[in-house]
């Protein structure tokens, strides 16, 4: 009996077996999702902006030790069945490296891993750093057809295991690629540190908690570095733009592999100004009640600032206040 043809049911099932043996099925889209149709390749410039300003975000704003700035970014071109990082799923160990430490090479090695084992990642691009908290970072990449999907964290420096980044972005619709995407970025935990505040100390979780967007109201603690009470939402921290760049021949290397790119100080608008109310601490017990014997005194207590009133926001209440009492303890 001659070797059966694909187009026979038994050779169907041969044919799937062996792309599944040689790894094609994992660059196929899962769950019914649609499979790109556009051109097998296609180049992306991607372009990350901070927008993390003193005028936007003034509570605990870092200004030395480290000041405000971002860690270089880091992302991959993947499949469906790959995950650089996951919003309510637990971080790799290489991702709770560089969300608490900006180290970036068990991340690399776990993401090109995949792309070496499972055929889920096409190519790793990185961008540097960005040494303030509002300036630009770029790099290249290329996406395939069937690795259309692209995921990228940057940290937020400092803080304890807080970034940014963009989980799954398809760049492709159907049957063509996409000219043009740009997102607005938010803070999110990692997971791995319990700190509230940008410079807290490392204090590891445990157990570890999965991935959790920082919200104005979430944590609901006012130590919080992003806690503002007045605002619905946070104004974006950050945006990404990625363009398709006219396609080249000579521009597609014959391997994925990094791609690097160069940072700058962001001409942009204006940041908008968040208001920052004045917070006080408790007040302090009252003070010995002061006065003649077997006349009326008064007592006092006093509060101190937590932090000052920014951007129109409401002013510092009294910090010191009296009250009517008689003395007991006079001759």
């Amino acid at each position: 009996m001659g070797t059966p043809s694909p187009a026979t049911p038994w050779g169907g099932a041969l044919w799937a077996l062996l792309l599944a043996t040689f790894g094609y099925s994992a660059g196929q889209p899962l769950g019914g999702e649609s499979m790109c149709t556009a051109q097998p390749l296609a180049k992306y410039s991607i372009t990350f902006t901070g927008k993390w300003s003193q005028a936007s975000f003034p509570k605990q704003y870092p200004m030395f030790r480290p000041p405000a700035q971002w860690s270089s970014l880091l992302g991959a071109a993947h499949s469906p069945d790959y995950s650089l990082w996951r919003r309510g799923q637990y971080v790799s160990n290489g991702l709770r490296d560089f969300a608490e430490r900006s180290e970036a090479w068990a991340l690399m090695r776990e993401m090109e891993a995949a792309g070496e084992k499972l055929q889920s990642v096409y190519g790793v691009f990185s961008a540097p750093a960005v040494p303030s908290g509002t300036g630009q970072t770029s790099a290249e990449f290329e996406a395939h057809s069937r690795h259309s999907l692209v995921s990228f964290v940057v940290r937020i420096v400092p803080s304890p295991d807080w970034f940014v980044g963009v989980d799954s972005l398809d760049l492709c619709d159907g049957g063509r690629w996409r000219e043009q995407v740009v997102v607005d970025l938010h803070p999110y935990d990692a997971g791995t540190d319990s700190g509230f505040t940008f410079s807290s100390p490392k204090f590891a979780t445990v157990p570890q908690d999965t991935v959790t967007e920082i919200t104005a109201s979430s944590p609901s603690h006012p130590a919080n570095s992003f806690y503002y009470p007045r605002l619905k939402s946070l104004p974006p921290i950050a945006t990404v733009t990625l363009a398709r760049l006219p396609h080249s021949p000579r521009a597609f290397p014959p391997a994925p592999g990094l791609g690097g790119g160069g940072n700058e100080v962001a001409d942009s608008l204006p940041a908008p100004e968040t208001p920052l109310d004045c917070e006080v601490s408790l007040w302090s017990s009252w003070g010995l009640c002061a006065g003649p014997c077997g006349r009326p005194g008064a007592k006092s207590r006093t509060r101190y600032v937590h932090a000052r009133p920014a951007n129109h926001g409401a002013p510092c209440p009294a910090l010191e206040e009296e009250a009517p009492c008689v003395p007991d303890n006079c001759v």
